[in-house]
């Protein structure tokens, strides 16, 4: 566990207890291959904001998205369940912009690099 402040603390438990409830527990076909990325909360601990990226198109990442907020009520009374905190963190899940355009970063430099240059001549 982390040495940093409460907040933190508590981020990191509410992010491993999540990603050990949507692989085991929740089974929900909408949720699909979600990744959680950081859990963000905040100082009064009333609010937890979760990153997520998953896998898959546009169309897949609004069911995802869809299938969270449903299974949101769920997941919360378990987090309240196993963490004992005095109150349960309201959770909010959005998705990770981020590692989204990272990918596209990642995508444009290798199409980049892969391409030859101009200034390269075809004599061989």
């Amino acid at each position: 566990m982390s040495q940093g402040s409460r907040p933190d603390r508590v981020a990191d438990q509410i992010r491993s207890e999540l990603a050990l409830l949507l692989a085991r527990e929740v089974h929900d076909p909408g949720i699909g291959f979600v990744t959680l990325t950081r859990v963000q909360v905040s100082p009064d601990l009333q609010l937890a904001r979760v990153m997520y990226t998953a896998l898959g198109d546009d169309k897949t990442r609004a069911t995802t998205a869809k299938a969270l907020d449903r299974a949101t009520p769920f997941l919360r009374r378990h987090i309240g369940q196993r963490l004992r905190l005095k109150r349960t963190p309201e959770i909010r899940f959005q998705y990770d912009e981020a590692v989204a355009g990272q990918s596209r970063i990642e995508q444009l430099l290798q199409e980049l690099h892969g391409a030859p240059r101009e200034d390269e001549s075809d004599d061989t």
